[in-house]
């Protein structure tokens, strides 16, 4: 299984879209010193989720998110979830 993900940091103020096999150790890993852009903060909580039995459907679904380049997109798909709470970030 794979799994597509949003995570946020608040002290940036920015999200993150990725995919992983495991997703409790890939957040450790954003939450991590290491290079890269979500290396800089350790405060990068899950917003949103989705599964996939494919790596190449996370992928797809990952692309698609990212080409929207649109905060208010991204928003809304973490706050029409089911069982998503009120945008309080």
């Amino acid at each position: 299984m794979f799994t597509l993900y949003i995570i946020y940091s608040a002290v940036l103020d920015k999200y993150y879209v990725g995919y992983t096999e495991n997703i409790e150790q890939r957040i450790r890993k954003h939450n991590s010193n290491h290079k890269g852009f979500t290396g800089k903060k350790y405060d990068w909580v899950l917003k949103y989720s989705e599964t996939f039995q494919t790596k190449q459907e996370a992928i797809k679904r990952e692309t698609q998110i990212k080409r929207w380049k649109s905060r208010i997109k991204i928003e809304e798909l973490i706050f029409k979830s089911p069982g998503s709470e009120h945008p309080d970030l």
